[in-house]
């Protein structure tokens, strides 16, 4: 039924294994190390049509110095922030709430309520562009980062929800009887038995919204523009001229705005492994 594992193959296919691997890991990270090339290469290597060959000359220190100082990407980034963090904060807090309700109390409608958070999974977003962009204008919300960050959280809160219900169901629900017996109150029940319990999967949705977020694109530029609210990834496409495309330049800008979610995710890397895999073991 599974396949057998690597170490109890034969020879041959263990040596197979070993060379394929390296090679797979280059070709899935050759579009980053393409990108992090282009970001060292001057303009005239590209007007050149030198792509590929080795750069005429290592302008490292140049073109990432005009992305942090001649542009506004330390703006956008900045916006970036603005917009990540208070989603992160408000979909992992509100999914928590309903997670725990929707876990633990017993109700007529409780499994139509979820299952309403899970159907929001599974609509297309490009459909809802159109709507969402027109409910922005006739609110006032649109090119704000309010804006972004109240339909992030919306739109976010469903996957959260369906994540931190299933983990709280896991949860010995002899613990929440225990505290009732004792006369506990339920938002303590939930502030001091549940929540300290839930770190492991609060911190994995965590990193897993961060990045959604952070990389998102498609609604950056549907509901913002200009520098003034527009997250980074949005602000890339601003070294984009009329008659010339700064290849070099948007390249750099790429890596800088990729770092952050790489860092998140490397500081939270402990906690976000025991979030996915608690429970997987009795």
């Amino acid at each position: 039924m599974f396949p057998t594992p690597i170490e109890n193959r034969s020879r041959t296919a263990q040596v197979s294994y070993q060379a394929l691997v390296p090679i797979a890991l280059i070709l899935w990270l050759l579009p980053l190390i393409a990108v992090a090339m282009f970001s060292i290469r001057p303009l005239e290597d590209f007007t050149s049509g030198n792509y590929w060959g080795l750069p005429s000359s290592f302008e490292f220190f140049a073109n990432y110095g005009k992305v942090f100082f001649e542009s506004d990407m330390p703006r956008y980034m900045w916006n970036s922030v603005l917009i990540t963090v208070p989603t992160v904060v408000g979909a992992v807090a509100l999914s928590a709430m309903t997670g725990f309700a929707l876990g633990i109390y017993r109700f007529k409608g409780n499994l139509l309520i979820f299952f309403m958070f899970i159907a929001g999974n599974f609509v297309p977003f490009q459909i809802l562009m159109v709507p969402v962009r027109d409910l922005t204008v006739n609110v006032g919300l649109y090119d704000t980062k309010l804006g972004l960050i109240l339909f992030h959280v919306a739109f976010q809160t469903g996957f959260c929800t369906l994540f931190m219900r299933n983990f709280i169901r896991a949860l010995p629900f002899e613990l929440i009887e225990a505290a009732r017996v004792e006369g506990v109150k339920e938002w303590r029940i939930f502030w001091f038995v549940v929540l300290p319990l839930m770190k492991p999967a609060l911190a994995a949705l965590a990193v897993l919204i961060f990045t959604f977020i952070w990389n998102d694109y498609f609604w950056a530029i549907v509901l913002t523009q200009g520098p003034d609210a527009q997250p980074v990834t949005a602000g890339i496409t601003s070294f984009n001229s009329q008659f010339v495309a700064q290849y070099h330049l948007m390249s750099a800008g790429s890596i800088v705005a990729a770092l952050p979610p790489v860092a998140m995710f490397f500081m939270m890397q402990k906690h976000f492994i025991a979030g996915l895999t608690l429970g997987a073991v009795k």
